[in-house]
């Protein structure tokens, strides 16, 4: 059986991660909402860390507003393309390691910590714990944390609806349908409300759930779907708006948890 970390590896030697944010408009649209919540939370001078940053569009993008930014990314061909692309940049270090280990950072050494890749690829109980509170130990007292994860049900609609539905019910759920979490899924999604509970006992405080790109995900491949720069532009400012309402976030292929250290 192969381990998680050549899973992982696997897909992304060969998956165009780099463009995946701009070749469709749910990928726009996640980015700018995720962009819109970090902003959020950034203060002047706060010292950032990404843990799964991928090939950097949210390191590279916060180390240019001049933000001082640590990047750690488990994929070597992911990892090439961040240090290729943030090479003229000096306040940013890039690094390959595990959301599970993050012991060559000291305790609370960032203001604000982005997980937003570990999540997906994380199946066994103790290993998703350990991301969490390793996550939480690095953040200063009072610093925020943004987690990325996928919702189990738009994963169903935007990726089983195509004749296919038994095999994606069989692997994502049980007979009795609950959700279901192994390795050889690639990606896992969850219930809103189970990966909340993920933070019951940590020393955080919810501070929103929020999703990222809405319904784009399974409605754009179809032969019907329009949606011009005016109105994109417009859904967006809907998006945004709407973004915490909690009927609506299941739908959103990717959301945000986000809390503060206490």
């Amino acid at each position: 059986m192969e381990h998680r970390y050549d899973i992982v590896k696997g897909f992304y030697g060969q998956y165009d991660e780099d463009g995946r944010l701009d070749r469709s408009l749910h990928g726009r649209l996640e980015y700018r909402t995720t962009m819109t919540y970090i902003h959020r939370f950034l203060s002047p001078g706060a010292k950032v860390l990404e843990i799964g940053a991928g090939t950097g569009r949210y390191s590279i993008a916060l180390a240019k507003e001049g933000f001082e930014v640590a990047a750690l990314e488990l994929s070597e061909s992911n990892l090439a393309v961040l240090k290729q692309n943030s090479r003229e940049l000096k306040n940013i270090r890039a690094m390959q390691g595990d959301a599970v280990d993050l012991s060559r950072f000291e305790d609370d050494a960032f203001d604000l910590t982005l997980a937003f890749g570990p999540m997906y690829h994380l199946y066994e109980s103790d290993e998703i714990q350990k991301a969490i509170d390793e996550a939480i130990r690095v953040t200063k007292t009072g610093g925020t944390l943004l987690f990325a994860f996928l919702s189990v049900y738009a994963i169903m609609y935007s990726n089983y609806l195509a004749g296919n539905w038994a095999a994606g019910q069989e692997e994502n759920f049980t007979e009795e349908y609950a959700v279901r979490h192994f390795k050889e899924q690639l990606f896992t999604g969850y219930d809103i409300a189970e990966f909340e509970a993920l933070f019951n006992s940590k020393t955080v405080s919810h501070i929103a759930t929020a999703g990222m790109d809405g319904m784009l995900e399974a409605l754009e491949p179809r032969a019907d779907f329009a949606l011009s720069d005016e109105d994109f532009e417009r859904f967006a400012a809907w998006h945004l708006a709407l973004a915490e309402k909690r009927e609506l976030l299941g739908c959103n292929s990717h959301l945000l948890y986000i809390c503060k250290k206490k």
